[in-house]
């Protein structure tokens, strides 16, 4: 199935495969998009959307009866197309809030906080995806299907749940006119901290700082 045929007027519109697979489409092509830097100003609410938008896919896959694939080997899609230079940009992009604190696993007791990259995340979230639209382009739907949903649970969806969060907290910062603490420490190059609490590099960001790069307007004190 090629690009041309991806969205063809003879699939049925109401089909869960085709619902599910506009939606990995549209959020590979915004993302993207967005890694460009056109529209810097805009970029972390749009992402907000698309993230949101995307984990809604993932729940349906997650509600969703498992998926069997039609052969018991997954066919060959070749290699993962390089998103490097995708990461380096979202880096860029979102620099000083790409680093953010992250809990794996929250029924875990006592699992230590890590650092985490949004630019990393949403990369790591792409390749998930990409690997499962190549079995759809391909016309093996099934497959596809099966991909997005094993890796939903087994990856892409734990790891675009962090990112939403970290993302919604940015917003929520900046709209409700609540400065970011000073985040001092840890890069994701280094080990946790155990149980200590977690701070992470980015220097002093201010709501000042952040609000107008990213085009968001804070509240007004009442």
């Amino acid at each position: 199935m090629s690009d041309a045929t991806l969205h063809a007027t003879t699939q049925d519109p109401d089909d869960f495969a085709v619902q599910i697979a506009d939606q990995v489409e549209s959020f590979l092509v915004a993302v993207t998009e967005v890694a460009k830097g056109d529209e810097p100003d805009s970029a972390v609410p749009f992402l907000l959307l698309e993230v949101s938008q995307l984990l809604l896919a993932g729940g349906r896959l997650g509600a969703h009866e498992d998926i069997v694939p039609d052969e018991r080997y997954e066919p060959d899609t070749g290699p993962d197309a390089d998103v490097d230079e995708l990461r380096e940009n979202l880096a860029r992009l979102l620099d000083p809030i790409d680093v953010y604190s992250e809990v794996f696993d929250p029924y875990e007791p006592r699992k230590a906080p890590v650092p985490a990259r949004i630019s990393d995340d949403l990369t790591d979230v792409i390749t998930d995806l990409r690997h499962g639209m190549a079995h759809y382009r391909s016309g093996r739907t099934t497959e596809a299907l099966w991909w997005w949903q094993f890796s939903y649970f087994s990856n892409w969806g734990s790891t675009a749940s962090a990112t939403l969060r970290a993302l919604q907290s940015v917003v929520a910062h900046v709209r409700l006119n609540q400065p970011l603490e000073e985040l001092d420490g840890l890069d994701t190059d280094q080990s946790p901290m155990g149980d200590e609490t977690l701070e992470f590099e980015a220097g002093k960001v201010m709501q000042e700082e952040i609000g107008g790069p990213l085009g968001m307007r804070p509240v007004k004190q009442q």
